[in-house]
């Protein structure tokens, strides 16, 4: 793709079909780029997600989409290497997290950066504690940027945090390669079905949380809700507990 063709509209180079087409030859290695920014950078709270790597497994089986040619990629190297992208990513906004702490969030909004989204990844971490806010937060937009260095500033051991962001990383890639490379494989016209596919993963990603949420309320009306709240970690706290 020739970078002086770039429309003024930057936000069409969200979409995964333009990435692709921007990486070319090198898409494979592209989408471990793009899955390593968003997991541990903040910026990368921008980049496409869940939609690039369901593409990414269509484009496994196929090789145009919406009338596009793009380049073939790989599924063993690409369920070999999402995963470690997405491990290694979350692990350096775990270590950045820890390292400088508040220092990554006490900045103002901007067109990149929203507290908000930051507030929000503190709910998931509250909400569910450490364990399952790792593994649950790979399947939610943005949450999935910031719940990384969240925590490792609130202190969750790395140890711990290790294991669950590998449950989480494998889970979370592998299943849309796969469930991409299936659909290209079997489903004609396949290019039809990947925003609603996305759309599909989505609601399906809100379930557990939805089920978490409605025990937490379910909780908080039993014959102990006037009871001591168990500590759960803040960023208004000092430390994971």
């Amino acid at each position: 793709m020739d970078l002086t063709t770039l429309p003024l509209d930057i936000t069409e180079y969200l979409h995964p079909e333009a990435w692709l087409q921007l990486f070319g030859t090198f898409a494979t290695i592209g989408v471990l780029a793009i899955i390593f920014a968003e997991t541990g950078l903040l910026f990368g709270c921008i980049l496409p997600g869940d939609s690039l790597l369901f593409t990414a497994g269509i484009l496994t089986a196929v090789s145009t989409v919406n009338g596009q040619e793009f380049q073939p990629l790989s599924l063993p190297w690409l369920l070999i290497g999402g995963p470690i992208a997405a491990i290694a990513g979350a692990q350096l906004g775990h270590f950045l997290g820890a390292r400088y702490g508040r220092k990554l969030f006490d900045r103002p909004d901007s067109r990149i950066f929203k507290q908000e989204w930051v507030e929000k990844a503190e709910h998931y971490f509250n909400r569910f504690g450490p364990a399952k806010a790792v593994v649950l937060a790979r399947f939610i937009p943005i949450v999935r940027t910031f719940l990384n260095p969240l925590a490792g500033m609130l202190g969750m051991p790395p140890r711990k945090f290790f294991i669950w962001n590998c449950v989480g990383g494998i889970l979370w890639t592998d299943a849309l390669f796969i469930l991409g490379h299936f659909l290209g494989s079997e489903v004609p016209d396949v290019e039809r079905y990947i925003l609603p596919g996305v759309a599909v993963i989505l609601v399906l990603s809100v379930i557990p949380i939805i089920r978490e949420i409605m025990k937490g309320r379910k909780a908080d009306q039993g014959p102990d809700k006037n009871g001591p709240e168990e500590s759960r970690p803040s960023l208004s706290g000092d430390s994971y507990r």
